[in-house]
């Protein structure tokens, strides 16, 4: 079992551009999709995706705001470890445009070709509520409901 605290996971998350964002479908049925963070990671438990508010991922989470993350890093490279996070959370919906503007990178700008000006933009804020790692042969837990578990790392 390894001892990584939240500051080394969210160094080696720094290189990680894309998570796959899972929510629970109206049948039941687990849906993934590829998510951008743009590399902007300083994780602290929190996540931030954008979307447009008619997907279905945005419907997903109105019903059910229990999601996973799924974060790999580097691998398969000679001398590279592999990295993975796995992240149990709950989903939230943003709208304000003033929150938009907190999370927002240029990169955004090819996706989102008006701002936050974008109709209909949605960000996705994930509370991680456990995050599990793998990180080469050694593997961890951190339970993030619990303060002292933040404050330790």
């Amino acid at each position: 079992m390894s001892d990584l605290g939240l500051p080394e996971i969210s160094e080696k998350m720094r290189d990680i551009d894309f998570a796959i964002l899972s929510t629970r479908t109206e049948g039941g049925a687990v849906a993934g999709r590829p998510m951008s963070n743009n590399r902007q990671v300083e994780f602290d438990g929190d996540a931030y995706f954008f979307t447009c508010g008619d997907t279905r991922t945005v419907a997903d989470i109105e019903r059910d705001p229990r999601v996973g993350l799924a974060y790999q890093g580097k691998s398969g490279m000679l001398g590279v470890k592999p990295f993975f996070i796995t992240v149990e959370g709950d989903g939230e919906l943003i709208r304000d445009k003033a929150r938009f503007a907190e999370h927002w990178t240029k990169d955004l700008d090819a996706w989102f070709k008006q701002g936050v000006e974008t109709p209909d933009l949605t960000m996705i804020k994930v509370r991680a509520k456990r995050l599990h790692y793998w990180d080469g042969y050694d593997e961890g837990e951190l339970d993030l409901t619990r303060k002292e578990a933040l404050q330790d790392s």
